[in-house]
């Protein structure tokens, strides 16, 4: 007998499309919405933040992998929830509301989709955004399979914690782990086989497909006082960097504070023969917290020293970051549109 073809977004149409999705991204609920040609949302502060990211297929994220895994729906759902979670707490935000835009070649499964939004919303639930609500979106047709959410959010105080906030004499800390989704990455991207992966192996390559950002050390860093705060996206030096030129000062990174970070990704460096320390320093999409606090600060739960924030010598030029006390010479993080 022959096997059946799945249904397509195309079989379906549009309205029998949302039908399927839209009882499927329940999260807290908006005032008004979806359903409505805009959604309605609280704010309760009188302001809010927001942010916005794309997910592209082949650019941003791959549906099948040189290593022979492929990718399923709700991996990309969740991925594009976590990173657009992240960017709100790094302001030191609660997130308040989301829309997603999905633009879907018209042979994508219909199955397909309805697993991107149990992705998405489970991310939401799961990684605590539980003010989050879910207002709608946009369907289109396209050639390729693109995501794009937007996710608002409610300051946890009076104001945002930016990135230019750094002062000389504070300290430099993360929350998260660094390099995890970037050995991930390696492996997908690998000549070896998914079947081949150890136990180990296989957490890291979720770590990529599922990032876990910490969402109540924002809002408890702002509430702490931190003085500069964002999302570690695009590697530790990349971002760092970013913050000390922000805050028109430097950094200096201690690589004796990555040792355990280091130490989780030994085994598979040594299988791949790539140096961990530039999974550690240049990779992204761990999504964890750059943050910096005055000295005398305790520190929230969860975020661990790393460096010193210095004053830029004068006639000093280049990268406003250190490792050790020196100009680094590794890996430098993630660029859009690098060749």
């Amino acid at each position: 007998m022959p096997k059946a073809e799945p249904l397509t977004v195309e079989n379906l149409g549009e309205s029998g499309l949302l039908a399927r999705i839209l009882p499927r991204l329940k999260a807290f609920d908006p005032l008004l919405g979806p359903g409505d040609d805009a959604a309605l949302i609280a704010a309760p502060g009188g302001k809010f933040v927001i942010s916005v990211d794309t997910l592209v297929e082949n650019q941003d994220f791959r549906l099948c992998w040189p290593s022979g895994f492929c990718s399923s729906g709700f991996d990309i759902g969740w991925k594009s929830a976590a990173q657009n979670l992240s960017d709100i707490n790094a302001m030191g935000a609660h997130a308040s509301s989301a829309v997603i835009s999905l633009t879907l070649p018209p042979t994508t499964p219909v199955a397909w989709v309805e697993d991107f939004a149990d992705g998405f919303s489970t991310a939401v639930r799961e990684l605590g955004a539980i003010r989050c609500a879910i207002g709608g979106g946009d369907l289109g047709r396209g050639g390729e399979l693109s995501v794009t959410a937007a996710v608002t959010g409610d300051l946890a105080t009076e104001k945002p914690v930016l990135r230019s906030g750094a002062e000389p004499g504070e300290v430099v800390a993360v929350n998260g782990v660094l390099g995890v989704a970037a050995a991930g990455l390696a492996l997908l991207d690998s000549p070896l086989t998914y079947v081949e992966w150890s136990e180990e192996e296989s957490a890291l390559v979720l770590g990529q497909r599922r990032p876990r950002p910490p969402l109540a050390a924002g809002p408890a860093a702002a509430r702490a006082g931190a003085t500069a705060m964002m999302d570690l996206s695009d590697g530790l030096l990349k971002d760092a960097q970013r913050m000390a030129m922000a805050s028109g000062v430097a950094f200096d990174l201690d690589t004796a504070e990555l040792s355990l970070d280091l130490e989780r990704l030994k085994r598979t460096s040594e299988r791949l023969q790539i140096d961990p320390l530039n999974w550690v320093l240049g990779g992204g999409e761990d999504h964890g917290l750059l943050a910096t606090f005055p000295q005398s600060t305790q520190l929230p739960v969860g975020f661990r020293v790393i460096g010193r924030v210095k004053a830029i010598e004068v006639g000093v030029m280049g990268p406003a970051i250190y490792l050790d006390g020196k100009k680094p010479d590794v890996a430098k993080g993630y660029d859009h549109f690098a060749a």
